[in-house]
């Protein structure tokens, strides 16, 4: 169920293409000064996503917790649910589809992350995507401009490159390929 804010915070996401990733306090400290948009919340538990997606929000960013690496939660539709009372993030990560439907649902920002590791990958995507109808694919790697290429030519839902991205060149061959943001725990990259 997408609403106004979620269209917002959507469009926000395209506005703002680099996207930090965080996958610990540094990186969390870092990416509050950098003129990131969106933080990309790669760590954490039950115990501190609350004060870490807080944290997130007051320096006036975007808050999205990678749902499958939070410590604490299940890997079940009900754990969207808990997290969203406990500290409603702007949006989920998942790998699984089930959990990014259900944040759909909720009305949160949703990506569907995806790791294209070989050929029976790629052609499962679809069917996976077809399942949670997510508002983001992330892809990774994010260094394979031809595999960006080919999936943003068969769907309309803009994709995320993310994975090994660390050099200027590599963000913009992504973009040229048609990725629509990339994401990157590389602090240099925040600042381009």
């Amino acid at each position: 169920m997408e609403n106004d804010n979620t269209q917002t915070k959507k469009h926000r996401m395209l506005d703002c293409p680099v996207i930090a990733a965080v996958k610990d306090e540094t990186g969390l400290a870092a990416a509050l000064k950098s003129e990131c948009e969106v933080i990309f919340l790669l760590f954490g538990s039950v115990v501190n996503v609350p004060d870490l997606v807080e944290r997130v929000r007051e320096a006036g960013k975007l808050a999205i917790v990678h749902i499958d690496l939070l410590d604490g939660l299940s890997q079940r539709e009900v754990a969207v649910d808990g997290l969203t009372r406990m500290c409603a993030p702007d949006g989920i990560i998942s790998t699984r589809p089930a959990l990014v439907r259900r944040a759909r649902h909720l009305g949160l920002l949703t990506v569907q992350r995806a790791f294209i590791l070989d050929s029976l990958a790629l052609s499962n995507l679809p069917a996976q995507l077809s399942v949670g109808k997510p508002d983001f694919i992330e892809i990774l790697p994010g260094i394979m401009p031809r595999v960006i290429t080919e999936i943003t030519q068969s769907t309309a839902t803009p994709v995320i490159a993310g994975g090994l991205i660390k050099y200027k060149d590599e963000v913009m061959a992504a973009m040229r390929a048609g990725a629509a943001a990339v994401s990157t725990t590389c602090p240099a990259v925040w600042e381009m």
